[in-house]
This record gives structure tokens, sequence and C-alpha cells, in this order.
């Protein structure tokens, strides 16, 4: 079962007890075992350190940085997808591409959304569009 994330760039550090919680659930109860998340903002940082932190706990685990623009530099490329034809987007519509490309590919969208605007609230709609089940942090 594959899982994405979005949420606020600047979600506050309490968030990251409650996503490992979540993330701990679905390992466990849901059999989740391949996980995307962006680079933009501390929501994806939080969640990129907890898929860190319980990789070495769950093994069966996958999780893979999608990038939006090649990076400059890199210090783990086992763990990273720059979606295909990304390149032919323009700069300003990538993350959009990359967002969308994570939906496309997850059964599960675990978000942290407290208002109505934003990317993080326009990516948890689509999820909602496309079927995905949400979880909200």
């Amino acid at each position: 079962m594959n899982c994405t994330f979005f949420g606020h760039a600047d979600a506050p550090s309490e968030v990251k007890s409650k996503l490992r919680e979540e993330v701990i659930k679905l390992i466990e109860n849901r059999g989740a075992d391949r996980f995307y998340v962006g680079n933009h903002g501390s929501f994806d940082r939080m969640a990129l350190a907890v898929l860190k932190e319980l990789s070495e706990v769950y093994p069966q685990i996958d999780y893979c940085v999608v990038y939006a623009y090649l990076p400059q530099d890199c210090e783990d490329f086992l763990h990273t997808v720059y979606p295909e034809g990304i390149e032919n987007v323009p700069k300003r519509f990538a993350i959009n591409f990359r967002n969308n490309w994570m939906i496309r590919h997850a059964d599960i969208v675990i978000t942290f959304v407290r208002n109505s605007f934003g990317n993080a609230a326009k990516f948890k709609n689509a999820a909602e569009k496309h079927g995905r089940e949400i979880v909200e942090i």
C-alpha cells in the first residue's frame, strides 16, 4: 500500500509525534509499505525524519523523496524519485506536477491542513476527488 503526505510548510514541531503514530498505524494495521514525500517545508521534513526512523524498526517499508526540481545536491539517491515527464514542465508548474504524480501513486494521503487555502489544502482536496483515503493529523 502506497502513502503520501501533504501539509503546511510551517507545520509546528508538535505535529511530528502524531504523524509518527499515524504512520505506525498504517504500517502495522494496513500494510503500508511505500511512502512518497516532498521536499518543501517543515511538514515534509518531519515526514521524512519519521520515515527514516521507522525504516530502522520496519525494514519492509520503503520511502522516496519526490523532487519537483533536479536537486543541486542530494544526500541519498537511493531514496529519491524524479517523476518521468517533469523535465518538460515549466518550473512554475513543477510542484503541481509532482504533487499530482504523488496523488496518482498513493492509496492513502496523510495530511496536516489548518486552513482551506494554500497547496496543502489544494492537494488534500485533489486527493479526495481522486478517491484517495485521507488521514488527517
